[in-house]
């Protein structure tokens, strides 16, 4: 073989060598990119019909679009109706026929429904309230709702230790009145005795259902009196059993944010949106992502009564944009 020919085959070897390394790193980078788009989230954001009253549209549909929302929260009350949600037409999950008529504006508006939140006394009227979570388990199967936010307060049992047997209780007879519903329930940590990790972790045990757990209102467990650092473990323990969020904050003085605060201490005063508070959104991004968090995250912005009427739209759409960046 003469020397032309040689320095031919060593080209051509260190040509394919070349080649073979550059596909291995093209093949290497596009596993990457696959790997992170399959890994971002992809939670709705939405927010609470209430809320959306705030917009200055002629309905709830036209305003959800108006400031860039994917869904909304939905209050639902006793006899079915769905007070928040306005426009020239009421609506109610009370009948089929109440459920269709929603369904069709759904559609029709392209808009998503993230959750039903019901108003529950449970301890003064247990067979009424359990009957409405089995109608508004059945309308969400038909719209689509993934999750039900239940309000699990002390309204008449004082006694702690009685009041979890009882909500272990009910939540165990949700679970089984709604075997056939692919949906999940979500307790508020709202008021006096959900705010307290022991207890929700005592009644998550106590049912014992995946389906059963928690709508994580990010502010409540501040406003609770939990000093801030330690809101996260907080997050990271019930995160694996959240289905749906409230999204709000609170802008404490530095030098209240890390003491063991009075229940409600100033929040009147010091309640604000998401992007202004103390909470950070982004390492509660993480830790959701970590867990596998799949729900929404739903603006609660119950500060927005302080600000003018002129700037509460404003003020949402920044709130969407800010957790839209999230994702």
């Amino acid at each position: 073989m003469n020397d032309r020919a040689q320095q031919t085959r060593r080209e051509f070897l260190a040509g394919s060598a070349r080649l073979a390394a550059a596909v291995g790193i093209m093949h290497t980078a596009n596993e990457c990119l696959a790997a992170e788009s399959t890994s971002k989230p992809t939670w709705l954001i939405a927010c609470r019909d209430a809320n959306l009253q705030e917009v200055g549209e002629p309905d709830t549909w036209a305003a959800m679009k108006a400031i860039d929302v994917d869904g909304t929260e939905v209050s639902v009350m006793l006899d079915g109706t769905c007070p928040h949600l306005f426009g020239p037409k009421k609506y109610s999950i009370a009948t089929p026929d109440d459920v269709k008529a929603l369904h069709e504006d759904l559609q029709a508006n392209g808009c998503r429904i993230g959750a039903f939140c019901l108003h529950n006394h449970f301890d003064e009227r247990p067979d009424e309230e359990v009957e409405l979570v089995v109608k508004a388990a059945k309308a969400a199967r038909v719209l689509g709702v993934p999750a039900l936010r239940l309000d699990v307060v002390a309204r008449k049992i004082k006694d702690v230790d009685e009041f979890l047997t009882f909500a272990v209780g009910i939540g165990r007879r949700i679970v089984k009145a709604t075997e056939d519903a692919p949906v999940r329930f979500g307790v508020e940590n709202h008021g006096a005795i959900t705010n307290r990790p022991e207890f929700l972790r005592k009644m998550f045990d106590g049912v014992g259902s995946k389906r059963f757990g928690l709508t994580l209102d990010t502010a409540n467990f501040y406003w609770f009196g939990h000093p801030l650092s330690k809101l996260y473990s907080i997050f990271e323990e019930f995160a694996p059993v959240a289905c749906h969020t409230h999204c709000k904050s609170i802008h404490y003085p530095e030098a209240e944010r890390e003491k063991q605060r009075l229940m409600g201490w100033e929040y009147e005063k010091y309640f604000c949106p998401v992007y202004e508070g103390d909470i950070d959104f982004k390492r509660l991004a993480a830790i959701f992502a970590k867990a596998g968090y799949e729900g929404d995250l739903c603006i609660e912005n119950e500060s927005l009564r302080r600000a003018p009427k002129e700037k509460r739209r404003e003020i949402l759409e920044k709130e969407v944009a800010f957790l839209r960046g999230l994702l």
